[in-house]
């Protein structure tokens, strides 16, 4: 039996908040580009403990049902130990702000954010699509 979710931090707080609809999903949404998510990325083969030789990360990436691609981000790396264990080779990852994944992600990639768990989100290619824009125009309006 799964255990109760309680929030670790200030963005699992909003996300609950707004699952439960006491913050609004826009506001939520804008929140979440400076949110800092874990991102697993994938070994390097034949690493040295603690170095990482490439300058490129892996992100975990897998197909949904209806053929998109989907990149999986957590709230925190704790959140990621359980269904990572189906993904070996994804022991490692990146904390970093969701803004700065949307700048690297390219077109065509859905995101899912806590998978399987009772509060993530699941982020279609056109709502990422919509935040990759919303980021480059606040980006743009900051300078």
């Amino acid at each position: 039996m799964n255990q109760p979710f309680t929030a670790h931090n200030d963005l699992e707080t909003r996300l609950v908040a707004a699952q439960e609809g006491k913050l609004d999903s826009d506001v939520f949404m804008k929140e979440l580009l400076e949110s800092q998510l874990f991102m697993p990325v994938e070994e390097e083969r034949n690493q040295i403990q603690g170095f990482q030789r490439s300058t490129s990360a892996n992100p975990l990436l897998l197909q949904s049902e209806d053929g998109a691609r989907v990149m999986v981000l957590f709230t925190s790396p704790e959140r990621a130990k359980g269904f990572l264990e189906d993904f070996p080779t994804y022991r490692g990852g990146l904390l970093t702000e969701f803004s700065w994944i949307l700048e690297r992600i390219g077109s065509g990639i859905a995101v899912s954010i806590n998978p399987g768990m009772e509060f993530g989100i699941d982020l279609d290619t056109d709502t990422v699509e919509q935040l990759i824009h919303l980021n480059s125009v606040q980006k743009h309006n900051s300078q």
